[in-house]
């Protein structure tokens, strides 16, 4: 007998709008579909508190406190105890999104430096692990995840995961996971497709980066959690695995890695 028998959105965003206009129907519909777990991303210091809430609303909705590497030159010096006190929250259980992207350079790349380093400090510090978000930047990311791993263990994920099968190996032999997203299933992401399937199944999230990058079929509309589902059937076809066994690996992987949580059995109820 599968031990969860439902599947994790490793990574959306109930704030934001699209989703929050209609956040319990949005929740509802993921449990419908079969989700019975989600993690709410924090992007924004100043959006916070809008995160927490929605989490602290949901049995089934944890979250996340961090500064997007868009956000560095916004939200600037960020301090790691305000990140670690803020993650001391029982429903908030990850550190991130952060990271570096160079496709946008929104902020100067000395500040998604500093911003990176100082959100694995705090992932480090409070055991928790760190949510990364890397975009033309495989170089500097390796270095810098490298460097920071011989300062001291900590654990993480790379999300949304759209770079190079040299940066996909260089994170697994750091004990990092990697997140796919709804991506994997555009035509034009053959490369990406071919790196999903070398990642061993021990190591892989599924995600929906909601409300962006609906999977097929849903191109063009407004992605939200109960889309994970098509995602992980694309993956499991990719991967020459059933549904189901794609599904348990996920969801177990989630929980091996965010194990602040305590797995819900079945999709929670609005408290």
């Amino acid at each position: 007998m599968p031990e969860y028998g439902y599947i994790v959105d490793s990574h959306c965003h109930l704030n934001y709008k699209g989703l929050r206009e209609d956040e319990a129907g949005v929740i509802e519909r993921a449990r419908a579909a079969g989700v019975g777990c989600m993690l709410a991303i924090n992007t924004k210091l100043k959006e916070y508190d809008e995160v927490r809430i929605i989490a602290e609303k949901y049995d089934d909705v944890f979250g996340t406190v961090g500064i997007h590497p868009h956000e560095a030159e916004n939200e600037p010096d960020v301090a790691v105890q305000e990140l670690i006190k803020r993650a001391a929250h029982p429903k908030i259980v990850g550190i991130g999104e952060t990271g570096l992207d160079y496709y946008y350079d929104n902020a100067p790349r000395d500040m998604q430096k500093v911003n990176f380093c100082a959100h694995i400090s705090a992932a480090r510090e409070t055991g928790l692990p760190v949510i990364v978000h890397t975009r033309d930047a495989d170089d500097d990311c390796i270095k810098m995840l490298s460097d920071e791993m011989a300062k001291g263990d900590f654990k993480g994920v790379i999300h949304c995961f759209t770079a190079s099968q040299r940066l996909a190996d260089a994170c697994l032999e750091m004990g990092l996971y990697i997140s796919i997203s709804g991506i994997a299933t555009f035509k034009s992401a053959r490369d990406l497709q071919e790196t999903v399937k070398t990642l061993p199944m021990d190591r892989l999230l599924v995600e929906t980066d909601s409300p962006f990058l609906a999977p097929v079929p849903h191109r063009g509309k407004t992605c939200e959690p109960a889309f994970v589902m098509n995602t992980a059937e694309f993956v499991a076809d990719l991967k020459g695995v059933s549904f189901a066994e794609l599904q348990e690996a996920t969801t177990a992987n989630f929980f091996r890695l965010f194990d602040k949580i305590t797995p819900p059995k079945l999709a929670g109820k609005a408290a």
